[in-house]
């Protein structure tokens, strides 16, 4: 028998694994695991148990640091379950940050205030690469990591409780955004008109496509002739020099975009050049290729295309506007001209409503001015008229 349940106590029970024989000893070895519930979540947890040791990922509770936990974690669950580049991220906050500074503990000794002043010497001191302290955001993103983690550790049986829980992650500031208004849009497009990345970056300020959606754009995305853009894949890539593409993370982010004519003749005057390109290499444009690529149809490197736009901001005296600011003011501008927050809700493929609303809470005011003066140009005519006729 490879394992087996005892009843300890009314809500509570032990699972006990059989581990082999101790080649050293001959002994029997066995390990002890109590689980709160009934028999049922006992059980439940003994399959489990048994399922990680047959695939090499048990971890016997009490002896497991916080660093190791968070390795296998790495391993057996965030690159099989969370998008490449995610991963990778996390991966950083783990090993730069998190392993150096909780890693040592035993992760069933793991208590929230060890996590608390884990935050506040982040946010004094910072570690790794970093000179001075860390940011309320970053080590908040910290927590949103540590916190993902150890939930799974719960799940797994590891710990009862997760601990950070308890915790209140540092409270992020929203930085102040930086956007572009009409007239930065038609200078800065003048500036980029003699670039390789002008069309690149007309979609981008007409659209409000992120730019790992602009890189996955494909011709067969582009329906030209009805002007619509088909959001479906976002291209990102590795540290190890590969390309990966990716679902949407929401099915808000599937959608597809009006263009204005002005991005369709853009589009149809990019692919011409693309054709001509094309042919000199001795290959034909077709439905499957990228809209945006090398002349030989390989993607555009993304840090690249940013930089191309950094420089020229800096060139057109917009200095701190970066690529993602051509999203937010997109946005912007179109909540200003009276567009309704659901539409352009859908244009930006954000989740929800609440969240357009949240990140362009600056724009809020004007439109609130605006409201204000159409309620009393509708009203005020008519209460007037009333007067006159009281008064006649």
């Amino acid at each position: 028998m490879r394992g087996h349940v005892i009843k300890r106590y009314k809500n509570s029970y032990t699972v006990v694994l059989n581990m082999g024989i101790d080649p050293n000893t001959g002994k029997r070895k066995q390990q002890w695991i109590s689980v709160k519930g009934n028999k049922k979540d006992a059980e439940k947890r003994l399959a489990e148990m048994l399922h990680q040791i047959d695939t090499g990922s048990f971890m016997k509770p009490g002896k497991t640091t916080v660093a190791e936990f968070l390795e296998r974690w790495l391993k057996d669950y965030a690159r099989l379950n969370l998008a490449p580049r995610t991963a990778e991220g996390y991966e950083t906050i783990i090993r730069c940050h998190l392993a150096p500074g909780l890693g040592s503990i035993p992760l069933t000794q793991l208590k929230p205030e060890h996590i608390q002043r884990y935050y506040s010497d982040m946010l004094t001191n910072g570690k790794c690469d970093h000179k001075g302290s860390l940011s309320p955001t970053t080590v908040r993103q910290h927590h949103m990591v540590l916190h993902r983690a150890l939930h799974i550790a719960t799940n797994w049986g590891l710990i009862p409780r997760n601990p950070a829980d308890v915790i209140d992650p540092p409270r992020s500031q929203r930085p102040e955004m930086h956007v572009m208004n009409e007239d930065n849009i038609q200078g800065f497009l003048e500036a980029a008109r003699s670039t390789p990345y002008y069309a690149l970056f007309y979609v981008a300020l007409f659209t409000g496509m992120r730019r790992s959606e602009l890189l996955a754009l494909r011709w067969s995305d582009a329906d030209l002739v009805l002007g619509q853009i088909s959001v479906n894949k976002s291209l990102h890539r590795l540290r190890d020099g590969s390309f990966v593409s990716t679902q949407p993370k929401t099915a808000k982010g599937r959608r597809t975009i009006a263009l204005p004519p002005s991005a369709s003749l853009t589009l149809k005057q990019h692919r011409e050049r693309q054709e001509q390109a094309q042919l000199v290499l001795g290959r034909l444009v077709q439905e499957s290729d990228l809209v945006f690529s090398h002349p030989d149809g390989s993607p555009l490197l993304p840090d690249t295309v940013s930089q191309a736009w950094r420089r020229l901001t800096v060139r057109y005296g917009l200095n701190g506007i970066r690529l993602h600011d051509a999203r937010h003011s997109h946005a912007s501008l179109m909540l200003k001209q009276g567009v309704h927050p659901k539409i352009v809700q859908e244009r930006l493929g954000h989740a929800s409503i609440q969240m357009t609303l949240d990140t362009y809470s600056h724009v809020a005011p004007g439109l609130q001015e605006a409201a204000a003066m159409r309620f009393d140009e509708v009203l005020t005519p008519k209460r007037e008229n009333r007067v006159v006729e009281k008064v006649g």
